[in-house]
């Protein structure tokens, strides 16, 4: 059988390797082409383009790279008429992903979206479009099936595939000893940086969260460093101040940290499922922002709040995120309170979200669906 899968982004990676791998042992014989990253790679699809090469952000940002993105979304196209595959999955990724799935619903090639575009919060002229287009749509947060409902289109809620990355991984976190050797880090208690995986997003938020580092002298500040990017690229950023750079140990940094400051996206939910008390900080381009401000419709942007339907986390975006109020927000986590409150929030939050799973249930209705079909 023949596969073909995108996914624009590093999460996406990920959540496509661990969907592949469950499909790999449903169907034995798959032949995969994919546009992700080194995740897909070792579950042995072959790579058509990198996400690094892929990811934009911000309205600002997609019209400057327009004409990069229509030509890959041409290339994509031709890839599939040469390659037709049996099956199409996509993953999240939205303004790509949806014109392929048009594009291969015309050419008859069974759709299967996995993680909704979050059409919930902007965008719900999208989900008329998602259901012409998509023969089974795999959701992984709560009330995406009831929000779906609404119209009169009915998904498969799968639960989230974080916590059996979290779990995969926990075996292996080294004890805090053995993690401090390995990254020659001092014994003193530690607050986690994780600015984001893309190099715009990394160059605006990271200076802003390194600005509080001297109210703080008894922690140190670590960076959580994308495994795609150079260590050249952090120096560029960080400058005069120094500032130790962790690459490819996210989680284990998190799970050592007494703290963490996080830029908005997945990595919001990743830190509240280790238990560790975060702000969630954003600063767009502002052309983006008030472009954004003016469409999305949700109240917060972290996963943790959204769930929740309540502030759990602090949130500190656009003009809110300066020096003093992430000071005086960290220290409340830090110091104060606020962060038995968090903790207590995490523990309802965990219990809300289906456990374990998702990428095998997603397999499950994948080859459910192509037997229905005739294809497997």
């Amino acid at each position: 059988m023949k596969l073909y899968i995108i996914a624009g982004e590093a999460s996406g990676d990920l959540h496509a390797a661990d969907l592949l791998k469950a499909l790999k042992e449903r169907i034995p014989v798959l032949n995969t082409r994919a546009w992700g990253g080194d995740l897909l790679k070792a579950e042995g699809a072959e790579i058509v383009k990198h996400y690094r090469d892929l990811a934009f952000m911000g309205f600002t940002e997609v019209l400057m790279n327009l004409r990069t993105i229509l030509k890959n979304i041409g290339f994509c196209k031709k890839d599939i008429i040469q390659f037709r595959p049996d099956a199409i999955i996509l993953v999240d990724y939205p303004g790509f992903n949806l014109r392929i799935a048009e594009f291969a619903k015309k050419s008859g090639i069974p759709v299967y979206y996995y993680i909704s575009p979050q059409v919930w919060a902007w965008k719900e002229s999208r989900v008329k479009k998602i259901r012409e287009v998509v023969d089974k749509l795999f959701v992984i947060l709560p009330f995406e099936k009831e929000f779906y409902k609404k119209f009169n289109y009915d998904v498969e809620y799968v639960g989230h595939p974080l916590p059996d990355v979290l779990n995969r991984k926990r075996i292996h976190f080294p004890d805090r000893n053995t993690f401090l050797t390995n990254t020659s880090l001092p014994d003193k208690p530690i607050i986690a940086l994780l600015p984001g995986s893309r190099k715009q997003e990394i160059s605006s938020m990271l200076p802003i969260m390194l600005s509080v580092q001297s109210d703080f002298p008894e922690y140190q500040f670590v960076v959580a460093a994308a495994p795609s990017l150079a260590d050249s690229f952090y120096n560029e950023v960080t400058g005069e101040v120094k500032i130790p750079v962790i690459k490819g140990l996210t989680y284990e940094l998190l799970i050592h940290s007494h703290a963490a400051l996080v830029t908005s996206g997945t990595a919001t939910l990743e830190t509240a499922l280790l238990n560790i008390p975060q702000i969630v900080c954003y600063k767009g381009g502002t052309i983006s922002y008030l472009i954004a401000r003016a469409l999305i419709k949700i109240k917060f942007i972290s996963l943790v709040n959204l769930i929740m339907d309540k502030e759990v986390v602090k949130e500190l975006i656009q003009n809110d995120l300066t020096t003093q109020h992430l000071k005086d927000e960290l220290s409340k986590i830090v110091y104060g309170s606020k962060r038995e409150q968090i903790l207590n929030d995490y523990a309802s939050l965990q219990n809300k979200l289906k456990t374990g799973g998702a990428a095998k249930n997603t397999a499950d209705l994948i080859c459910k669906d192509l037997l229905q079909k005739g294809i497997l």
